[in-house]
């Protein structure tokens, strides 16, 4: 039975990752930061099948003590502040948990592994947030990077270090670089599950509007479902690469609202949605869409879900919620 370790299991991406490793035989644990994380109930629920190990990313010896307990095949590093907006508020802390931590991981594993490299396979979360001010489009594995938020220059810290590793000691270390991936699981901060649950709790009378930033940002985003499975067949293969995971394709907020209201039957949103600066990016990324040639040339990696799928999705399930809590 394979064993996998990973780190940020209490997010979308690492609760699909369990459900997908699980289903494959593996016993997986899940690395969880403090005694009392609001989240271990979601997680136990979730994915009961995971056992919870209590480490720390920015403490290497906790990352140590839990793989020795978890005495990985692979590992996979999910764990990150991951709202990109809140990296300008906290620049030093997602500089560190971000950025330095996957250099605490990595050399955690290869301390772990006593010099044999063959021991452990491991796979980075990687950002299209680093190519930023795009130099090419779409952007692939070779494009200049230049990242335009502390999130985004943190990845391209944690990316390279991968990369160090990987041509230094020989580490079985691969990078995702994961254009923008949403679902149910998605927290409410971000833009897709804002739209959505706002959108569920106006149809039903129980909201009156919606407050976004720029509604002409646009992005390539997929569902998070689909993105797990090529993480995992990153470390299938016999050498470690980089790849891009995306659908190719690039939607804008006005397009994520189109798909949302009409799903509710509302044809007319404008009324419906104000704009405020504060939601706006002090540097917004230029036109971000991914090109998953490799991905799916050497992987054999496709998206089952395309965009409106995606959106009707969360609509539904945010609809269900809503009426459940709210008892309609």
């Amino acid at each position: 039975m394979p064993r996998a370790l990973i780190t940020g299991i209490t997010g979308q991406d690492g609760l699909y990752l369990s459900e997908l490793l699980l289903a494959k035989g593996y016993e997986v644990y899940g690395l969880i930061r403090g005694q009392n994380n609001p989240k271990l109930e979601l997680v136990r629920n979730t994915v009961p099948g995971v056992k919870l190990v209590t480490g720390d990313l920015t403490d290497i010896s906790s990352l140590i003590r839990a793989l020795e307990v978890a005495q990985p095949d692979e590992v996979y590093n999910l764990g990150a502040i991951s709202f990109v907006a809140y990296s300008w508020e906290n620049a030093l802390l997602t500089s560190e948990v971000t950025g330095k931590a996957v250099l605490n991981i990595l050399e955690a594993v290869r301390l772990y592994s006593h010099d044999d490299m063959s021991k452990v396979r491991f796979y980075q979360a990687s950002s299209s947030e680093m190519f930023g001010k795009v130099q090419e489009v779409p952007q692939r594995e070779n494009t200049l990077l230049w990242p335009r938020s502390p999130y985004g220059v943190a990845k391209v810290f944690g990316h390279y270090m991968t990369i160090n590793y990987r041509e230094s000691y020989g580490m079985h270390a691969s990078s995702g670089i994961l254009f923008n991936h949403e679902s149910p699981r998605r927290g409410p901060e971000f833009v897709t599950r804002k739209v959505s649950q706002a959108v569920a709790r106006i149809s039903l009378g129980l909201q009156d509007d919606i407050t976004l930033g720029n509604l002409d940002a646009k992005r390539d985003w997929g569902f998070a479902g689909d993105y797990v499975d090529a993480m995992w067949r990153m470390l299938q293969q016999d050498e470690a690469d980089d790849y891009v995971v995306a659908t190719g394709e690039t939607h804008s907020i006005r397009e994520l609202l189109d798909i949302a209201f009409r799903h509710v039957g509302i044809d007319d949103w404008e009324p419906l949605v104000k704009q405020d600066p504060r939601f706006m990016r002090p540097a917004e990324v230029d036109l971000l869409i991914g090109d998953p040639s490799k991905a799916h040339d050497q992987l054999g990696w496709e998206r089952k879900v395309d965009f409106p799928g995606l959106v009707t999705m969360m609509v539904e399930n945010d609809l269900a919620e809503q009426r459940a809590l709210n008892g309609r």
